[in-house]
């Protein structure tokens, strides 16, 4: 089993920048990509981006559409989300997770399609 690490978050002003980053322990061929979610306090889990390992097509959630930036290191078997233009409501924690499931890109924001999660990295914006 795949295990997952992120890494990245912190504390930062509205407007600033943060790249997010997931370490995988491996990358199977069965792999077919990476997604990343968010939870805030009292709100459920929720799709923020999703990169695919052998395309490196992409998918957003329309909140974070021009804002943030998802893209994969095969060598380093890692994924990334860089997050620009920070916003109080960006402030949750991040998870990064696997999926094995070759799937249309329009299910890619389903949490049930994924099989492993990471621990999450906390991101907090505020002024």
């Amino acid at each position: 089993q795949v295990q997952l690490v992120e890494s990245g978050g912190g504390l930062v002003h509205p407007g600033a920048s943060l790249r997010l980053s997931c370490a995988a322990s491996r990358r199977a061929f069965s792999m077919a990509g990476m997604g990343w979610f968010r939870q805030a306090p009292g709100k459920e889990r929720e799709f923020v981006a999703a990169v695919s390992w052998s395309t490196g097509n992409t998918d957003y959630a329309d909140s974070v559409k021009s804002r943030f930036s998802v893209s994969r290191d095969n060598a380093k078997n890692t994924v990334y989300l860089q997050m620009n233009s920070l916003k109080p409501e960006d402030k949750a924690v991040y998870y990064c997770a696997e999926r094995d499931d070759v799937t249309q890109r329009s299910r890619w924001s389903n949490p049930l399609i994924y099989e492993n999660w990471g621990q999450g990295t906390q991101v907090t914006v505020s002024s």
